[in-house]
Parts: C-alpha cells; sequence; structure tokens
C-alpha cells in the first residue's frame, strides 16, 4: 500500500490561505459603511418629523416590577 505524500501540503494551505485573504480583502474593498452625512450648513434647520432623535425610557414587564 502506498504512503501518502505530504511533502507539497504546506504549500497548498498557505497558498489556500493567502488567495482567502485577497478575496477577502477584496471584497471589503468594495462594501460601502454607513457614514453618518455631516450638514454643511451648521445654521439650517432640519425639518421636524414625527420620530424624535432621542433615547426613550424601557419600562420592566409588569411581572418584573422591582419593590423597594
Amino acid at each position: 500500500m502506498p504512503q501518502l505524500d505530504t511533502s507539497t501540503w504546506f504549500t497548498t494551505i498557505v497558498a489556500m490561505l493567502l488567495a482567502l485573504y485577497l478575496v477577502t480583502q477584496l471584497k471589503l474593498l468594495n462594501t460601502n459603511f454607513y457614514q453618518p452625512h455631516t450638514q454643511k450648513n451648521p445654521n439650517k434647520q432640519t425639518p421636524n418629523n414625527h420620530w424624535q432623535l432621542k433615547w426613550t425610557k424601557i419600562y420592566l414587564p409588569h411581572s418584573q416590577l422591582q419593590r423597594s
């Protein structure tokens, strides 16, 4: 029974990891991440909408009321 030749495994694995790294870098290069827009005129008022940009208080469910 012939013995398994493992002499090329290191080269194959390193080449595969290099290719995977390059493909990942190319995919990330073409990705558009969210960038918040900046107002060009700080004196300009933005229109009011019914969704206010503020935090709201989160209440516990009735079954988990904390009593002190």
